[in-house]
């Protein structure tokens, strides 16, 4: 047995020795990294192994611990041509055809995993993608019960034969950026249809908050008996169970049962899911910021989407720790207009959207005009993107340009009125004929449709049928008739000044 124990670790320990040295999936091809920043670099190795990783110029040593993980962090880089790094070890990693430049982490659910090829304008999209230094890598792995390290997929260039899988959001956001700045463009797309905010962020940040951690009390009780070991001799028990019973039906002539699944780690389908499978991963690779197309999953009641209000700003804090960049620039997309009677809160996560700018260095794109009333799936992708860009070229890059919609600033009452004011207001109008969209209400808490006036930058909103009004609401409908904008043609935002 000793003689066994002895030759099994021999064994261990030689194939620890020949292992060589690895790198995640990111750290491939045609990547591209963060300009202007302190970029890290990691992988795995034999423990105590030497690596070392060079480019433009440029080495990095370190050796690996003793868990055979390794890790540098490059001096800041410049934005400019294709280059080449080694990683060497005991072998030698050469990655071609590297980019240094404007790096981005796209997520979300569906909305943001809509790919090109799904939109009725792929053709014409598809005739104009030739943009080697626009790249996209799509984070392919499921969810996962623990932490993984290992991202899965590959750097991909902007051609005719590429365009088709990459995500339409993201895809249009990188490509006015890169037409805008001049410079390469990566985009980290790490999204999954029909998933709720709680999926994305860290079941560590959830277990903090007094709501968020009650799911994970099940759980906990179902991980005191669940082991890999277990679940892996249950399933062969059921295995056996399973072929018998084939075996009796084929000699029957008859179909065969379904065939047992292998019991899940409890973990897996839990919150935080999808942070652990397919965002821990990428956690840590210099990015520029990131944006996010989310919320339609949370919008079926009106708790939940009240609650959004807590989530989407635990979610931006939860990945800045992660990625320990300080608090890099995160924007999302507000719910466009839709309506279907399974979301009732609809309207509320949209409000829970508008509150989260008061993160700081965050910003929202309103979508409002950019539905459809009857598909989650608007197809009007390209602006979306373009109205993301617009954010980032004003707020990240310093561009002078309207990159906002109107934001509720004040509203107050007088004479019978309620007077609202806005920011990104510069040239307040309604996009086509009178304003609409108001709507006015008494202390009855009853609201009627309102008219709303021009005047020294202000809105004078007034209806006949309440006298003295105490709430004003613009565009409260899922899918409402409204046309307030700016004279950048930017839709104003849904808000309401009551809570009823």
């Amino acid at each position: 047995m000793k003689a066994h124990y002895l030759l099994t670790t021999l064994l261990l320990i030689a194939a620890a020795a020949r292992a060589g040295v690895t790198l995640p999936a990111t750290f491939s091809d045609h990547m591209i990294l963060q300009a202007e920043a302190a970029a890290p670099v990691w992988g795995w190795a034999a423990p105590g192994e030497e690596v070392s990783v060079s480019i433009s110029g440029q080495t990095k040593t370190t050796k690996a611990n003793e868990k055979g993980e390794w890790r540098v962090q490059l001096d800041s880089l410049k934005s400019g041509e294709s280059t080449t790094m080694t990683v060497k070890g005991q072998n030698t990693i050469t990655i071609n055809d590297v980019l240094v430049g404007e790096v981005w982490l796209c997520s979300g659910q569906s909305n943001m995993a809509w790919t090109v090829g799904r939109l009725r304008a792929f053709k014409d999209e598809q005739t104009t993608a030739n943009a080697p230094q626009l790249r996209m890598f799509v984070e392919s792995s499921g969810g996962a019960g623990g932490s993984n390290t290992k991202p899965r997929g590959e750097w991909k260039l902007t051609t005719p034969e590429n365009l088709a899988n990459f995500s339409a959001a993201a895809y249009f956001f990188g490509r006015h950026l890169h037409r805008e700045l001049k410079r390469p463009v990566g985009l980290l797309v790490s999204a999954v249809g029909g998933t709720p905010i709680q999926s994305w962020i860290s079941p560590q940040s959830q277990r903090t908050h007094p709501e968020m951690a009650k799911p994970f009390t099940a759980i906990d009780e179902a991980m005191k008996t669940w082991t890999p070991e277990r679940a892996k001799e249950l399933y062969a028990r059921q295995l056996e169970n399973w072929q018998k019973l084939a075996d009796k039906a084929k000699a029957e002539n008859k179909p065969a049962p379904p065939k047992p699944a292998p019991s899940p780690d409890p973990r897996s389908r839990a919150p935080g899911n999808l942070f652990n499978g397919k965002i821990a991963p990428l956690a840590g690779y210099a990015i520029k910021g990131a944006i996010w197309y989310q919320g339609e999953s949370n919008a079926l009641t009106v708790e939940g989407g009240k609650f959004y209000a807590e989530q989407l700003p635990m979610l931006v804090k939860d990945w800045r720790q992660h990625w320990a960049q300080g608090e890099f620039p995160f924007a999302w997309v507000q719910l466009p207009n839709f309506h279907n009677e399974r979301f009732t809160g609809w309207c509320e996560v949209r409000e829970s959207m508008l509150k989260t700018l008061s993160v700081p260095h965050t910003g929202m794109t309103i979508a409002l005009d950019l539905g459809d009333p009857r598909d989650i799936h608007p197809q009007n992708k390209q602006e979306v993107g373009r109205r993301l860009g617009l954010w980032a070229l004003a707020k990240v890059y310093g561009q002078s340009i309207p990159w906002s919609g109107p934001l509720p600033k004040a509203q107050r009452f007088e004479n019978g009125a309620a007077i609202c004011t806005f920011e990104h207001a510069e040239g307040l109008k309604a996009r086509e004929g009178q304003v609409e969209g108001f709507e006015l209400a008494g202390a009855d808490q009853t609201f009627h449709p309102a008219t709303a006036k021009m005047e020294n930058g202000k809105l004078i909103v007034t209806s006949p049928e309440v006298k003295t009004p105490v709430a004003v609401r613009y565009a409260w409908k899922d899918d409402p008739k409204a046309n307030l904008v700016n004279g950048a043609g930017l839709p104003a935002s849904p808000f309401r000044s009551d809570a009823w």
